[in-house]
């Protein structure tokens, strides 16, 4: 998968964990590295390493918890925000030059999203 984004991602200066990791903050900005490492299926030691140079990059920020110091928060930072318009058309393009209609886009989606769910349930299950 990297492999077929790489061209995209080199044009906008980002990788494609850092685009996973964006993805999730343009959903839902502010989460825990904890939170965001759940729903990428990273641990900390590969989740960090990436954030630090996200962060170095001024792609996102990271702030300790005043309440809970073990706790760090994820945010955009204005960089990371404004690639949003330009990263969120790269998987059209993508399925595009690959051949595949909007409809059959879709349907990858949406069974893409169902096995996401149903790995995020086996994981909650054993927990």
């Amino acid at each position: 998968m990297t492999q077929l984004y790489r061209p995209w991602f080199e044009e906008i200066g980002i990788t494609y964990p850092q685009y996973l990791v964006l993805l999730v903050l343009w959903e839902q900005d502010g989460v825990t590295v904890k939170d965001l490492g759940e729903r990428l299926f990273l641990d900390s030691g590969t989740l960090t390493p990436l954030l630090k140079r996200m962060e170095t990059a001024k792609l996102v920020t990271r702030k300790r918890s005043t309440d809970d110091e073990r706790k760090v928060f994820i945010h955009l930072a204005e960089a990371g925000k404004q690639l949003e318009a330009q990263a969120c058309i790269i998987p059209g393009e993508m399925m595009s030059q690959r051949g595949l209609n909007a409809e059959e886009f879709t349907t990858l989606l949406a069974d893409f999203k169902g096995l996401l769910a149903k790995l995020h349930q086996s994981l909650d299950q054993k927990n």
